[in-house]
């Protein structure tokens, strides 16, 4: 229900087995926003996760996001043009993609500015609070340093950090396990999680539940 309230009319696709935590938290403007199957996006009130697909004064941005993607609290994707994220990707608390500057360079009133293409291939992982700048491609499998700033490609198989952004050193690709393997088995995980929900939702009551009807802000 929740899903199907807060998400899917903003979405131009949203595939099956999505885990949405507070989907309140979860904001799309604009059109040409997909996301394919079994992605996990983690909202919080004080960390919203923002998709913004620009398409207005002759701009047609689009955001397409593949399988499997982790999107944790206070991530922003914004494309005046075009963002691809590709399968099994993660992205850290508070992590910044865009394709471009917002603003003109001479004429700070001009929406948008400059705009070029962001890819990141498969299985990347962005770290906290770092700034994906436009027209970068980030190699698959490729780690993108906590706090970093990325305004260069950045190769396969590599861990970069620092701002600007530098090879720290590569990575072998046979040792990986993503998060395609981890849904490689939907009747286990489901299991899984369904154990997990009981653990964590043992001590809840029926009198506890109205209470959180009346008054949602207290903890208690």
């Amino acid at each position: 229900m929740y899903v199907d309230r807060f998400l899917r009319p903003q979405f131009s696709y949203l595939g099956k087995g999505g885990a949405f935590f507070k989907p309140r938290f979860i904001k799309a403007f604009g059109t040409n926003i997909s996301i394919s199957d079994y992605p996990t996006l983690i909202g919080a009130p004080d960390a919203h996760i923002q998709f913004t697909a620009w398409n207005v004064g002759g701009w047609d941005g689009s955001i397409e996001i593949g399988k499997y993607s982790l999107i944790t609290p206070g991530v922003r994707i914004m494309a005046a043009k075009k963002i691809t994220i590709g399968d099994s990707c993660m992205i850290a608390h508070g992590a910044y993609i865009s394709d471009a500057d917002w603003h003109g360079i001479y004429d700070r009133s001009e929406p948008v500015g400059n705009a070029l293409p962001v890819v990141l291939e498969d299985n990347v992982w962005i770290g906290d609070s770092a700034i994906i700048c436009k027209g970068v491609r980030i190699g698959k499998n490729s780690i993108v340093g906590a706090g970093s700033v990325v305004t260069k490609d950045v190769p396969p198989n590599s861990i970069f950090a620092g701002n600007p952004a530098k090879l720290v050193k590569p990575i072998n690709e046979k040792d990986f396990i993503t998060r395609a393997d981890f849904f490689s088995d939907p009747k286990k995980l489901a299991s899984d999680f369904d154990a997990l929900d009981k653990h964590s939702l043992k001590n809840n009551t029926f009198i506890g539940w109205v209470k959180s009807l009346i008054n949602p802000s207290n903890k208690n």
